[in-house]
């Protein structure tokens, strides 16, 4: 799975994106219309989340998800961020799993 790294990267998805708001997290994706060898990630935590082990825990259920997907995408020129919301600790990896699966399917960006 290859992440997005750079902050300009984060804020071009943010601000030409489109938005899938969850129960557990945000998901802003664009395509880049440059192919690629595969879909890049990026995973954002705030402050709100809570303390530093919390908004890495939040990160790490993130990137499971996403990593349990990643060979369903249906575009390879495609950048995604996530940004987890307070939620998210509070629930079950399968929730969490089962929330976002759904969302990225009915956007049409997995196959189901």
């Amino acid at each position: 799975m290859r992440t997005l790294r750079r902050p300009w990267q984060f804020r071009e998805v943010y601000r030409t994106g489109r938005k899938i708001d969850c129960k557990y997290a945000i998901v802003f994706y664009r395509r880049t219309g440059v192919p690629e060898s595969e879909p890049q990630f990026g995973f954002v935590a705030s402050k709100r989340v809570g303390n530093s082990v919390k908004r890495n825990r939040a990160k790490r259920l993130l990137r499971e998800v996403v990593r349990k997907h990643a060979n369903r995408f249906q575009y390879e020129d495609l950048w995604v961020v996530l940004v987890a919301r307070a939620d998210l600790l509070n629930a079950t990896f399968q929730d969490i799993s089962a929330e976002v699966d759904a969302r990225l399917a009915a956007a049409g960006l997995i196959d189901i």
